[in-house]
C-alpha cells in the first residue's frame, strides 16, 4: 500500500517519494513575530507535527526538518516603533494640558485613516478605538475639573489611547528610530514566546531554526546571482524580479500554484508589505505584477549594507535563500498556511527556480486549510480573535490535539464549542478504556507469564481479533490517503465501543492478553498522533510530580487497593450491622476524600471495585456535574409536583362552579343569558348560533356533572 499526499503544484493527490530514499528534507514556513500566536498558527503547526510524527513514526522516515522564524518585516518595523515611541512618550509625559491636546491630534489621525479605510473589519477596530479614546478624555476632562483623581485618570487615558497615540506618535516622530536594536527586541520577545506555545501544544521543535536576520548576506549573494541571470534589476536602491521575463523562459512558469491568480494586485501589494506600497515605489517597479527582492531603507527603518545601497530583504526572498542554505536546490516537502500560496510560495519558487535554473524547488508543496472561530473568520473587530494561550485556558493541549486530529489537515477547520466538546468526549472515552484495561489487568493474575493469562478463545475473542485485524488495516489505508487521521480516529473510537461491550459483558472473565494487545497499539497510535507523550505502553501517563518515580500508578496502586479492599470489608460489616453512619464514611472516602487525591473509586457487584487515576480537575467537575444534575432532577420534581397541585386545584375550583354560573363570567364573548345560564346573545347583542348553542349545552351538561359528584361528596363529608 503506498502513501499518497495532496500536492498543491497539482492539486491532487500523488505517491510520496521523497528523492532520497526514506530521508525527507522538509522546509515549513514559520511565524512573522511580532505578537503573541494565535489559534490560526495552532492550525498549521499543529498539523504540520502530526503529518511529521505519522512519516516518522508510521512510516518510518527520517526528516530534516526546517523552520523560519521573520524577524524582519514590514509589521514588525511598525510595531517596534510605535511600541519605542510609546513607551518614551508614556514615561516622559507629565503635562495633562499637553496629554489632552496630543490625544485629540491622536483622534484626528485616526478620523482621516477612518475616511479612507475600506477593509470592513478594519473600519469596525477603528470605530472602537474612536469610542473608547474619546470616553477615556472626557473622564480625564471631568476629572481636571473636579480636581480629584488625576492620576489615575492620566493612567487611565494613557492605557485606552495607547494603539491610536502610538500609531500617531509613528506618523510624526517613526522616521527618527534608526536604532537597529529597537528592530531587534521586538521579534526575539515574540519568537521565545512562540516557542512557550508551542510547547505547551506539545508540538516537535524543528530541527533546524532559521532568521531572517542572521541570513542577510546570503541573501544578497543569492540576489545577485538572479540579477546575473537577467531575471531581476535594480530601481533607486531596490531589487525587483522581473515576473514576465522569467514566465517567458521555456523552462520557467510563474505562478504554478495558484495560475488563476496571476495579477492580483491586491495580493501582490499585501505581499510586498505596508511601508512598501507608496506610490514611488510602486512606479519603479517595470511591471506591477514584479516585486521585491531587496527593498532600500527609509528613514525609520532598519538597513544592511548591500551593492545597491543600505536596505533590507524583501519577504518572499528570505525563505527561499534559508531552505535553499540548509536543503539545496530542491527539497521534498514544503508546507504553510493556505492563505501563503499566492504571492509568497508562488514567490518563492520563482526566485528559488531563478536562481538554481532548474524547474522543480520543491516537489511537494502540502497547505493546511483555513481556521475559522464558529463558522467566522478570525478577527479582533468580530471579538473572535483566540491566542493559543486563550485556547490552552479552555481545553487542554490534548483535547486540541484530537481536534485537530478529527479533522482532515487539508480542509477548512472550525473551531467552536460543538468541535470540542466532540474532542473532549473523545479524550475521555480513550482515558476511560485505559482505565477499564488497566483495572482488568490489575486484578487479573500477578505475573504476566502466569498459565491463567492465557486462555482459550471462544467465539468473544475470536470477533474481537477480527474487528481488531480490520481496525488496524482501515487505520493504515487511511494513514496513506494523504494522512487522513480523522477516518483513523473513527476506526479506532469503533474498536473501542466494541471492546467496551465485551468487557462489560464478560467483567473480569476477559481476555486479559488480547484486550492488553488492543489497548498498547491503541497506545502507540496516539503516541505517534503526539497525543500520548512518554513511552508508556498502556494509556495516558500519570503525573508523577513529587513522588520520584516514573509511574505515579505503580506507586500508590498497591496502597489504594489495600485501601479499598478494607473499605470494601468494612461496608459488608456496616450493612449486616445496620451501621448507617459508617457506610455514609464509606461513601464519603469514595466521593470525597479520593476524588481530591485525583482517584475514582468505583463500587462493583460481586467484584473488587475498580481504582482508576484520574485528574483532580475532572474528578471534581464529574462531582459538580453530578450534584448539579441531581438538583435539576431534584427541582423537575418539584416543578412536576406543583404542576400536578395546580392541575388539580384548578379542576377542584372548576367542580364548585355551579352551572348555572358557567357562562356568566365571559362578557367578552356573551352579553345575555337564559334561565340556566346558557348565552343567548354574544358581545355585539346577535343571536348565538345553532351549532354553537349545541356545544354550549354540551359543555353545560358536563358541569352539572363534576358539580353534583362534588356536591355529593361536600354533604357525604359534612354528613361524617
Amino acid at each position: 500500500m503506498e502513501l499518497k499526499l495532496y500536492n498543491s503544484l497539482t492539486r491532487k493527490k500523488e505517491v510520496f517519494t521523497p528523492q532520497n530514499g526514506m530521508n525527507i528534507t522538509w522546509y515549513s514556513c514559520g511565524p512573522t513575530v511580532y505578537d503573541a500566536s494565535h489559534m490560526g498558527h495552532a492550525r498549521s503547526y499543529m498539523s504540520f507535527d502530526i503529518l511529521r510524527r505519522v512519516l516518522r513514526g508510521y512510516f518510518g522516515y527520517d526528516i530534516t526538518y526546517v523552520m523560519n522564524i521573520t524577524d524582519i518585516d514590514d509589521k514588525i518595523i511598525k510595531r517596534a516603533r510605535q511600541n519605542y515611541l510609546y513607551q518614551k512618550y508614556a514615561a516622559e509625559m507629565s503635562d495633562l494640558d499637553t496629554l489632552q491636546t496630543d490625544v485629540k491630534d491622536s483622534i484626528d489621525h485616526l478620523s482621516k485613516q477612518m475616511a479612507v479605510t475600506t477593509d470592513p473589519d478594519k473600519k469596525v477596530m477603528q470605530e472602537k478605538a474612536l469610542v473608547k479614546v474619546t470616553a477615556a478624555l472626557n473622564k480625564l476632562t471631568e476629572t481636571i475639573r473636579l480636581d480629584h483623581g488625576l492620576s489615575e485618570a492620566k493612567s487611565f487615558l494613557l492605557a485606552e489611547a495607547k494603539d491610536v497615540l502610538s500609531d500617531w506618535l509613528d506618523s510624526k516622530y517613526g522616521k527618527d528610530v534608526t536604532d537597529n536594536a529597537i528592530f531587534a527586541s521586538l521579534p526575539r520577545h515574540w519568537e521565545e514566546e512562540f516557542y512557550k506555545d508551542m510547547a505547551a501544544l506539545n508540538v516537535l521543535p524543528a530541527d533546524v531554526i532559521t532568521r531572517v536576520s542572521e541570513y542577510v548576506p546570503e541573501i544578497v549573494d543569492y540576489i545577485v546571482r538572479i540579477i546575473d541571470r537577467g531575471l531581476a534589476y535594480e530601481a533607486n536602491g531596490s531589487v525587483y524580479f522581473n515576473v514576465a521575463k522569467f514566465d517567458s523562459q521555456k523552462n520557467h512558469k510563474y505562478a504554478k500554484l495558484v495560475p488563476e491568480a496571476y495579477g492580483d494586485s491586491k495580493a501582490l501589494q499585501e505581499g510586498e508589505g505596508d511601508l512598501s506600497v507608496s506610490e514611488d515605489r510602486l512606479s519603479e517597479k517595470k511591471s506591477p505584477n514584479d516585486f521585491a527582492l531587496w527593498k532600500t531603507s527609509k528613514s525609520g527603518e532598519p538597513s544592511w549594507d548591500s551593492p545597491w545601497g543600505k536596505g533590507r530583504p524583501g519577504w518572499h526572498i528570505e525563505c527561499s535563500v534559508m531552505a535553499s542554505a540548509i536543503l539545496g536546490s530542491s527539497m521534498d516537502i514544503h508546507t504553510g498556511g493556505v492563505d501563503l500560496k499566492f504571492p509568497h510560495h508562488d514567490n518563492e519558487m520563482a526566485q528559488s527556480e531563478a536562481y538554481y535554473d532548474n524547474d522543480q524547488w520543491v516537489r511537494y508543496f502540502l497547505h493546511t486549510g483555513h481556521l475559522t472561530i464558529q463558522g467566522c473568520k478570525m478577527s479582533k473587530s468580530l471579538k473572535n480573535f483566540i491566542t493559543i494561550q486563550d485556547a490552552l485556558s479552555r481545553n487542554s493541549s490534548r483535547e486540541l490535539r484530537i481536534f485537530f486530529l478529527l479533522h482532515q489537515w487539508k480542509e477548512t477547520l472550525d473551531y467552536s464549542d460543538t468541535a470540542m466538546d466532540e474532542a473532549s468526549s473523545y479524550e475521555k472515552m480513550l482515558r476511560e478504556f485505559f482505565l477499564n484495561v488497566k483495572d482488568l489487568l490489575r486484578n487479573g493474575p500477578s505475573s504476566s507469564t502466569a498459565p491463567e493469562n492465557f486462555q482459550k478463545w471462544g467465539k468473544d475473542e475470536e470477533e474481537i481479533n477480527n474487528r481488531f485485524v480490520e481496525t488496524k488495516q482501515r487505520v493504515r489505508e487511511a494513514l496513506c490517503d494523504n494522512i487522513d487521521t480523522k477516518t483513523s480516529l473513527d476506526a479506532i473510537k469503533s474498536l473501542i465501543s466494541t471492546c467496551n461491550k465485551y468487557l462489560a459483558q464478560l467483567k473480569q472473565s476477559a481476555n486479559r492478553v488480547l484486550i492488553k494487545i488492543i489497548a498498547e497499539y491503541v497506545t502507540r497510535l496516539f503516541q505517534i498522533f503526539g497525543v500520548i507523550e512518554g513511552k508508556e505502553n498502556l494509556g495516558f501517563p500519570s503525573d508523577s510530580s513529587g513522588l520520584g518515580t516514573a509511574n505515579v500508578e505503580e506507586a500508590v496502586m498497591p496502597i489504594l487497593g489495600a485501601l479499598a479492599d478494607f473499605r470494601e470489608e468494612v461496608r459488608k460489616e456496616a450493612r449486616q450491622l445496620h451501621a448507617t453512619r459508617v457506610l455514609e464514611l464509606c461513601d464519603q472516602i469514595r466521593d470525597d476524600v479520593l476524588p481530591n487525591l485525583g482517584v475514582r473509586l468505583e463500587d462493583r457487584e460481586n467484584q473488587r471495585p475498580a481504582l482508576k487515576l484520574v485528574p483532580r480537575e475532572e474528578l471534581l467537575k464529574e462531582r459538580e456535574d453530578k450534584r448539579i444534575a441531581e438538583e435539576a432532577k431534584k427541582a423537575e420534581k418539584e416543578r412536576r409536583k406543583a404542576e400536578m397541585a395546580a392541575k388539580e386545584a384548578e379542576k377542584e375550583a372548576k367542580r364548585r362552579v355551579p352551572p348555572t354560573e358557567l357562562f356568566k363570567g365571559e362578557t367578552d364573548k356573551y352579553s345575555a343569558f337564559d334561565e340556566r345560564g346558557i348565552p343567548t346573545l354574544d358581545n355585539e347583542g346577535k343571536e348565538v348560533g345553532k351549532g354553537q348553542l349545541k356545544k354550549l349545552e354540551k359543555l353545560w351538561q358536563a358541569q352539572e356533572k363534576i358539580h353534583s359528584a362534588y356536591l355529593l361528596e361536600s354533604a357525604s363529608k359534612n354528613e361524617n
